[in-house]
């Protein structure tokens, strides 16, 4: 970014006041449109986030703490849910960019799957925090 504004700089002094104007104007949106991807990419899920994408849910085991709160996110253009082996919890059909989290409340394994793909698992292992 700071190598952004330098050259920025540069190009500006070479430019007439009028120019200089016409160049901000122009190049205002620009700055404008890197900081929000910069804003949007600092929300990209991370830590306790399992992303579904062709097919696969990712990572495919993840251990965390008892009291973690796990997000799944469809990053697939298709439907896809998250369904406990035992029945403990089972999102609605994911859309594309839907999420679905689950707080693990208890130490244990707990195995899952996609219902409209059964062959999608997935394993969360979940240990005391004291373990």
């Amino acid at each position: 970014m700071n190598t952004l504004n330098s050259h920025l700089r540069l190009a500006a002094a070479r430019l007439s006041p009028g120019r200089a104007v016409i160049g901000a104007m122009l190049l205002g949106p620009v700055a404008g449109a890197i900081i929000a991807f910069g804003a949007v990419a600092a929300e990209e899920p991370s830590g306790d986030v399992v992303n579904i994408d062709n097919f696969t849910y990712t990572p495919g085991e993840m251990t965390v703490s008892v009291g973690t709160t796990v997000k799944w996110l469809n990053r697939d253009d298709i439907p896809h849910t998250v369904a406990e082996s035992n029945k403990l919890f089972r999102s609605k059909a994911l859309d594309t960019d839907d999420s679905f989290s689950y707080t693990f409340t208890t130490a244990g394994t707990f195995n899952y799957f996609c219902g409209l793909h059964p062959h999608m698992t997935g394993k969360i292992i979940v240990k005391d925090k004291t373990s």
